[in-house]
């Protein structure tokens, strides 16, 4: 009995331990940049960036989002703006995929402060809470942009990819 009820406690530790690890690995991004260099950054990487609030329309009022400017989020994975965006970096675009398939393309400069005021940015919270399993870990979020077909949910990869 004894032995039975130690391979009980023993199957429960394990069974929590899978579950924490496939939460937390539910909660990371994979970054590609162009050469194809991964990086994987975790929620605590993620939060540790610098953060804003954005708010933006819906059908019935506003929500706020904290995010991490997109930009500020690719850059933490080695890839470069500012004065490196030029020449045939300017027909590279961002690819945004997502847990469910779904897949948007950014271009570079619209991500980039020195061509654009656009803001676009990764949100890990709305209204103060956590994205719920439909729109989170991280969504895409485009606060200006009138059709939100690129507002990707459940973002789980960003990829540079060139356009040729």
């Amino acid at each position: 009995m004894r032995n039975l009820r130690t391979v009980f406690v023993l199957t429960f530790i394990l069974m929590g331990a899978l579950i924490l690890q496939a939460a937390a690995q539910a909660q990371q991004l994979t970054v590609q940049n162009e050469a194809g260099k991964t990086s994987v950054l975790t929620r605590a990487d993620i939060e540790a960036l610098p953060h804003i609030k954005v708010t933006a329309p819906i059908s019935n009022g506003t929500e706020t989002f904290d995010a991490v400017a997109l930009k500020v989020v690719l850059e933490r994975a080695g890839i470069g703006f500012g004065d490196t965006l030029k020449g045939k970096r300017l027909a590279s675009c961002l690819l945004a995929e997502a847990a469910d398939g779904y897949r948007a393309v950014i271009a570079l400069p619209e991500i980039d402060p020195a061509f654009t005021d656009k803001q676009v940015v990764l949100a890990y919270l709305k209204d103060g809470k956590p994205l719920d399993d439909k729109e989170g870990p991280y969504r895409i979020v485009i606060p200006d942009e009138r059709r939100k077909a690129r507002w990707v949910r459940q973002v789980t990869t960003l990829k540079v990819v060139d356009v040729q």
